[in-house]
């Protein structure tokens, strides 16, 4: 068992990342329903919940079926964030977040997210603030550092700790390589391998096949692992990754009458939490790997990407699943996709 605070998690937890524009709540609950074992939403501006922005409310929106979930926010004022904490203590989420990540020039560039990773010690002023502002357990989610002259996550997670956070989240990339490259897991194990570090440390980055997941939990020692892009359109990464921890064996991938039904549950639940016609625009980025591996599938995809009717995607995907009955899907890899440059804030 992991345990945040007094949540209790499994043996090595599986966590859904806090994506911009992809975290919602449609997408969580395919993700839930597929293993994910901690979720958090995508993140919310400080200074958006100050001034009541509408967007920024509504991403405050969760349900019992996602607990545990996590409400994450970031700013990088220490009284804009304080008083969000309060805001997002009053929503009643399992566990609070702070972003100290976000690679995104537009957010990065103004001292937010992954910005603060050039001063630790503003760092550790806006997580005490928000650890003293809010009865919720804290969480972090950072990266390695800014850049190759600055990897400063060994500090930064001492320092974390003694602020008071529960758990820390660490992808292993720096702001500068935004999703470029491939992760460096070392100093991720570092952390975690560091005698002073008492709470559940997390890895995070290029996570896209069962067996990876099992080679770096072994390797690194993390208390667990943190998914983001290899979830967008594969919800499935989650209970094939379980299957594999428990059995040492490879599952089989969704069938496509799986892949066709969950894509219809998360394009339902898109329309009715955003409404039909944000609903149905924002699902245009999940269908290409909802249908990986069914060939010659580019006709189909070019017709979901511009119907602007819940019905009218239905009875494609009907169609769809119609044309490939009885025919073997291949196993594809999942694309880790720049979702900032398909997705933009």
């Amino acid at each position: 068992m992991v345990l945040i605070d007094k949540i209790e998690l499994p043996d090595f937890p599986l966590l859904l990342a806090p994506m911009e524009d992809v975290s919602d709540p449609p997408f969580r609950a395919v993700c839930k329903d597929n293993g994910a074992d901690l979720m958090y939403t995508e993140f919310i501006s400080s200074e958006g919940l100050i001034r009541d922005a509408i967007k920024s409310r509504q991403k405050l929106d969760i349900f019992d079926y996602e607990r545990p979930v996590g409400i994450q926010i970031f700013g990088g004022d220490e009284d804009s964030l304080a008083l969000a904490a309060k805001i997002v203590d009053v929503t009643n989420p399992d566990l609070l977040d702070i972003n100290f990540g976000c690679p995104v020039k537009k957010v990065a560039c103004r001292g937010a997210g992954a910005g603060v990773l050039k001063d630790i010690d503003l760092m550790v002023r806006l997580t005490t603030a928000v650890v003293k502002s809010t009865s919720l357990p804290v969480t972090v989610k950072t990266r390695l550092g800014w850049d190759d002259d600055s990897k400063n996550i060994e500090e930064v997670a001492e320092r974390l700790q003694d602020c008071g956070i529960k758990a820390l989240a660490i992808h292993g990339r720096t702001r500068s390589q935004m999703y470029k490259g491939e992760a460096d897991w070392t100093l991720i194990g570092k952390v975690k391998n560091n005698p002073r570090i008492n709470i559940p440390i997390f890895g995070n980055g290029d996570i896209d096949s069962p067996q990876k997941a099992v080679e770096y939990k072994n390797r690194y020692g993390v208390d667990g692992i943190m998914i983001g892009r290899a979830a967008i359109g594969y919800p499935w990464i989650f209970r094939e990754i379980k299957h594999y921890v428990q059995t040492g064996e490879i599952m089989a991938g969704p069938t496509l009458e799986e892949r066709v039904e969950v894509c219809k549950k998360h394009l339902i639940k898109s329309v009715e939490w955003k409404g039909p016609k944000v609903g149905i625009f924002e699902m245009r980025r999940h269908y290409a790997n909802y249908l990986r591996g069914l060939p010659n599938i580019k006709d189909f995809r070019a017709k979901l990407v511009t119907l602007m009717l819940k019905e009218e995607v239905i009875a494609v995907l009907d169609e769809i699943l119609t044309h490939y009955q009885g025919i073997e899907i291949a196993h594809s890899p999942i694309e880790l996709i720049d979702y900032h440059e398909k997705c933009p804030l």
